[in-house]
């Protein structure tokens, strides 16, 4: 059952030389947020770090300790830059061993593909304790070492594996929202806006400006874990725009 009093938290790490450069653009930090409001889990934080050990060991050792959970992608296949697997164990303090299922699911996978070689092997590799989440795109599988979840950085692989863990991890109340928009600069309204979120406990609106068609607007966010409260929310804040003469569009603009 949902503790509806707890904020359960989570940090995603990601990692990779090819994000940092811009050569690749990230596509899992919308979607792993995303998974986890409907999980019950709010992502607090998000750290990119390069294919460094050390690197990968600090944000580790740091993210982990002040959140729930913590989700990494990127940097576990085969190639000799992946060293996810191998910095995650250090943060540890445990040893890398072959992870007897994974190897199993990669001999059956790589079985009429070239077969499993040493290179292939490395997928299979976990941090000493770890189990395994599936991975149906690829045979290679991520990895769960208690409230770690390591997984691939191609994003339609990590939806894969982030539909395998939904419903296992204990969280809250999902998040809710609702979008409004006007055309109206935001220095205009901020009090308003404060005033509003003031009113309404356990309510957060985020506004996020716009300039379009000559002209300037903005959007505004209403997120909260309780329908009432947020419904409650959204009709004060569209009143309150109206009164001071600003056309509402549910679902912004």
């Amino acid at each position: 059952m949902a503790d509806t009093t707890r904020i359960w938290t989570a940090a995603l790490i990601v990692i990779g030389d090819e994000i940092l450069s811009g050569r690749t653009q990230d596509k899992n930090i919308a979607q792993v947020a995303t998974w986890l409001n409907v999980q019950g889990i709010r992502l607090r934080e998000v750290r990119v770090v390069p294919d460094v050990t050390e690197a990968i060991v600090e944000a580790v050792n740091t993210l982990r300790a002040r959140n729930d959970y913590l989700f990494t992608t990127g940097g576990i296949g085969p190639t000799h830059d992946d060293i996810t697997v191998d910095a995650i164990a250090q943060a540890l303090g445990v040893g890398v061993v072959v992870h007897p299922q994974a190897r199993s699911v990669l001999e059956r996978y790589y079985e009429t593909r070239g077969g499993l070689t040493e290179a292939r092997l490395r997928m299979a590799r976990v941090p000493e304790g770890a189990s395994l989440i599936e991975n149906r795109m690829s045979g290679a599988p991520g990895i769960r070492h208690g409230n770690i979840f390591i997984m691939a950085g191609v994003p339609h692989i990590t939806a894969g594996m982030l539909d395998r863990l939904t419903g296992t991890l204990e969280g809250g109340l999902p998040l809710l929202s609702r979008t409004i928009g006007c055309w109206v600069a935001e220095s205009e309204i901020a009090d308003l806006l404060g005033a509003t979120e003031r009113a309404h406990a356990g309510v957060q609106i985020g506004s996020y400006p716009f300039f379009r068609e000559g002209r300037t607007g903005a959007n505004f966010v209403v997120r909260s874990t309780d329908a009432a409260t947020l419904d409650a929310c959204v009709a004060d804040l569209t009143a309150a725009l109206e009164r001071g003469g600003w056309a509402v569009t549910d679902g912004g603009i």
